[in-house]
């Protein structure tokens, strides 16, 4: 039996999320094509057979600008140092650049093995991959290199073959029936945030969270789960654009995030929604704290036997 950690760590929008969500055969993470979507770490669990593999996704490795990114960068390298396993996930739909060097030389300093997922592949030709592989064995000396799409399923299950292969002896870390650590209230708003993501598209920018202020529990078996966010926001202007004209936008959204609140939580959902501007809230530490968004420091408690964050 086969037991442990593993770290993603990569650039904002190489398919972190896309990929643990494709493994452990659930949706723990949300996903969306814009970067810096997934803010803190996510505890996803795969049983198998052979083994438990507890997959750790962390924030896109980035230039921090604000608090917000601080933390989300000392998330993903702190999970990088404590995992069995580290996979580092690249995009090879996108040239290499600066970025992509920063982060191979940030895992240099890591003990454990490093995979090289290189993800995407169903969006380049084989000509075109092979000296993507050849320029990554150049930069660091990966225990494997794994070419892969996450996004249509191509060689996750070799993937997760030889993650297991790495993995230390040992019990399993979760029960059978353990998939996620995530609070429901945290699940309820990031996929509500996921929605304000997809909805808006290029009509704003990163700068929104959402707040769960009330999650209420159905009275009875078929009853309603009630559930109350707050729509954060940088300017009035942003309020503007997510209420949209004659409400229009506040509406689809929450259109949409009810379909996926039922679909998660399979039951009948009342979502209610508002928008709060809170001028500069990436640098409010209580704000960052309140809304789940950790530094090292506050992701240290442990939800199973052993927690590299």
């Amino acid at each position: 039996m086969k037991a442990g950690f593993v770290a993603l760590l990569g650039r904002p929008n190489a398919g972190k999320s896309t990929l643990l969500n494709r493994i452990v055969g659930e949706k723990v993470a949300i996903v969306s094509d814009k970067p810096q979507t997934t803010r803190t770490r996510i505890l996803g669990v795969k049983h198998t057979p052979e083994g438990q593999i507890v997959f750790v996704d962390t924030p896109g490795v980035h230039k921090p600008l604000h608090r917000l990114n601080v933390r989300m960068v000392d998330v993903a390298m702190e999970a990088a140092r404590s995992a069995d396993v580290l996979v580092l996930v690249v995009d090879v739909s996108s040239p290499m650049g600066a970025g992509d060097r920063f982060v191979v030389e940030a895992i240099r300093a890591v003990k454990a093995p490093v995979l090289l997922a290189l993800n995407k592949i169903d969006l380049v030709s084989r000509q075109a991959l092979l000296p993507i592989i050849d320029t990554y064995r150049t930069l660091h000396a990966f225990a494997e290199i794994v070419p892969v799409s996450a996004a249509d399923g191509t060689n996750m299950p070799l993937l997760e073959s030889l993650l297991l292969g790495y993995l230390p002896g040992g019990e399993a870390l979760y029960p059978e029936d353990f998939l996620t650590d995530q609070p429901e209230r945290v699940i309820a708003a990031e996929l509500v945030r996921e929605q304000v993501l997809q909805v808006t598209r290029d009509e704003l920018p990163f700068s929104t969270a959402v707040a769960v202020d009330r999650f209420e529990e159905p009275e009875r078996a078929g009853g309603v789960l009630r559930i109350f966010c707050t729509i954060v926001v940088d300017r009035a202007s942003q309020r503007a654009i997510l209420l949209g004209r004659a409400g229009g936008m506040i509406k689809a959204i929450g259109t949409a995030a009810r379909l996926e609140l039922e679909r998660f939580f399979g039951t009948r959902v009342y979502l209610d929604l508002h928008v709060k501007v809170r001028p500069e809230w990436r640098d409010d530490e209580r704000l960052l704290d309140d809304l789940g968004v950790g530094s090292a420091a506050h992701v240290t408690e442990s939800r199973g036997k052993r927690d590299p964050c």
